[in-house]
């Protein structure tokens, strides 16, 4: 006897259920490396914080299509720099090798600030959770 209406939408609900919730583990940063993904356990700066007052209009950094934008941006020593999201899925800026900065994961649709180096130089970052995208702060 085949399954009744009623049966087939419970099935479909659960496998509808069980596909949101792979899509979601995918890009959660949960410790998982599947798909190139990691999590960072590294403790934040107390300089990463989303109450910060606004930054200057050039210094900024968006996150747009799993790309710093800009990739390349010049600012004063100690500048406050501005991060927004605009991608739906959550994203860091941290500083590689001696740069150390870090925003902590920022939200889909949210803002976060963090203090430039006092110190002149060229500061490569990157995503934690996405190693792929990365940019260079440089320092004046």
């Amino acid at each position: 006897m085949p399954p009744s209406p009623r049966t087939r939408r419970s099935c479909a609900a659960v496998a509808a259920l069980a596909l949101s919730v792979l899509a979601l583990a995918g890009c959660s940063g949960g410790g998982s490396s599947a798909g190139g993904h990691t999590a960072s356990s590294a403790p934040l700066p107390a300089a990463a914080s989303s109450a910060a007052p606004a930054a200057a209009a050039k210094d900024k950094i968006t996150i747009d299509n799993f790309k710093f934008k800009p990739s390349k941006l010049s600012v004063k020593a100690g500048a406050r720099i501005t991060v927004t999201n605009k991608d739906t899925t959550a994203h860091t800026v941290t500083g590689t090798g001696s740069a150390k900065f870090n925003t902590g994961h920022i939200a889909p649709g949210k803002k976060k600030t963090f203090t430039a180096p006092k110190k002149a130089g060229s500061y490569p970052f990157h995503c934690s959770i996405h190693p792929f995208m990365k940019g260079t702060l440089t320092v004046n």
